[in-house]
């Protein structure tokens, strides 16, 4: 049985509830201007703060180190100047988008005499639990802010002092602006039992938003109350089309696995199309195990190269998020999509290829967050998108999907414009 949380873990909890549910009312009437400077403050103030930033960051490495954490987690929690400078610049980004909150869409006048259109609003008290990467905490908290939504933040233990040290930051920043500092916040415990108390608080939280393993998402989807924004796997695909442009083809598989392997857009299964895999596929070998990438092959691509290893069932729906990559050749798009539909994730699929009619129905066909043509599955990232940053990536079909930036943390409402009119 699930051990039950202590009465005082519950108290904490529901008093961070009640103050995120205050903090929500004030933002959603605070001004562009000042969500706009507390983003701006808040960048300032991670830039200034990176010695602190650097020596938290460094106590969370050494204990993710002596708790044996593996590299691609390392990776992950590992901040270092550039990283910090790439929070800073993804507030200011958010800071120069469109304010979607109090926006009217599609404003139209009915014969009665009344206009009809739809407003966007903040969805209200954003929960976000998520693991291992730091830079979560302030692409959330900025997204969120912008949008005019609280939130509370649940990093995974491993980074509870950077996430805390990043949290002072954004706190300063709110105060400056004159908002109200409760609009987010970090949680301080690590207690694993407070995930499903954030889950549960029903007029509380309005949405939770879990970013992390398999197993944090499905615990997460277990014990929740309220609704979920989420993906559980990344399995990501490329496929290599009859007359591709080889050099092309070369590019883009090297960047969609090599360029970050522990990463939710990273490309872990390769489809070569039959007419192009003679010549290609041992190109294609070449290029990844130059980069120390492990190469699990159908037996008609191990035909091509002898030495691959075999691939099993499992491997065609494994997320590695490691250099370890599913290399399979087909008969061409239909099987290639057949076999997307089957094992993928409906996360990023890409297409490379000449043919403008093939590339059409692969777009129309595929059904994933993010369908490319001739681009790497890398740039399935809200930053990428030109969201500023994101709150996560959404795999679900309602509200929103894919990369979820200002306008997917954003409800609508209907709004009626009259001038005394009455039902007849």
């Amino acid at each position: 049985m699930k051990p039950e949380p202590d009465v005082e873990l519950e108290v904490y909890m529901r008093e961070l509830g009640q103050q995120a549910r205050q903090a929500a009312r004030a933002l959603a009437r605070a001004s562009t201007a000042a969500k706009n400077a507390a983003l701006l403050t808040i960048a300032d103030a991670l830039q200034q703060a990176q010695p602190a930033l650097l020596a938290a960051n460094e106590k969370d490495l050494a204990g993710g180190r002596a708790a044996g954490l593996d590299a691609a987690l390392l990776d992950r929690l590992t901040l270092n100047p550039a990283r910090i400078a790439a929070m800073a610049d993804g507030l200011r980004q958010i800071a120069a988008l469109p304010d979607p909150v109090g926006a009217i869409d599609d404003l139209r006048a009915r014969p009665s005499g009344i206009r009809v259109g739809r407003m966007r609003v903040p969805l209200g008290v954003i929960g976000i639990i998520y693991e291992s990467r730091p830079n979560v905490t302030a692409d959330a908290a900025g997204l969120c802010l912008k949008s005019g939504n609280a939130c509370i933040l649940r990093g995974g233990s491993e980074a509870v002092h950077t996430n805390l040290a990043i949290g002072a930051c954004i706190a300063a920043g709110l105060e400056t602006a004159g908002l109200p500092v409760t609009a987010v916040q970090v949680l301080e415990t690590t207690d694993r039992a407070a995930v499903g108390l954030l889950a549960g608080m029903v007029g509380f939280v309005d949405i939770i938003v879990p970013r992390g393993g398999k197993g944090l998402i499905e615990a997460v989807m277990r014990d929740a109350r309220v609704p979920v924004l989420k993906h559980l796997d990344g399995v990501c695909h490329v496929y290599v089309d009859d007359g591709a442009d080889p050099d092309m083809a070369r590019r883009i598989v090297l960047n969609a696995k090599t360029h970050r392997y522990g990463v939710c857009n990273a490309m872990e299964t390769l489809l070569v199309a039959a007419g192009e895999a003679p010549a290609l596929l041992p190109l294609l070998v070449a290029d990844l195990r130059q980069h120390g990438v492990e190469l699990r092959g159908c037996p008609r691509a191990r035909q091509l190269v002898a030495d691959l290893q075999p691939a099993d069932e499992t491997d065609w729906s494994a997320e590695y998020l490691a250099p370890i990559l599913a290399v399979r050749v087909v008969d061409g798009l239909d099987e290639a999509i057949d076999h997307i539909a089957r094992y993928g994730s409906a996360h990023t699929e890409s297409i490379v290829t000449r043919d403008l009619a093939r590339a059409d129905r692969f777009l129309r066909e595929v059904d994933s967050a993010s369908v490319m043509v001739n681009a790497s599955t890398r740039f399935a990232d809200g930053f990428e998108y030109g969201l500023g940053a994101e709150i996560g990536i959404s795999t679900d079909k309602l509200h929103a999907r894919g990369p979820v930036g200002l306008e997917g943390l954003t409800s609508q409402k209907w709004v009626v414009l009259g001038s005394g009119e009455v039902r007849s």
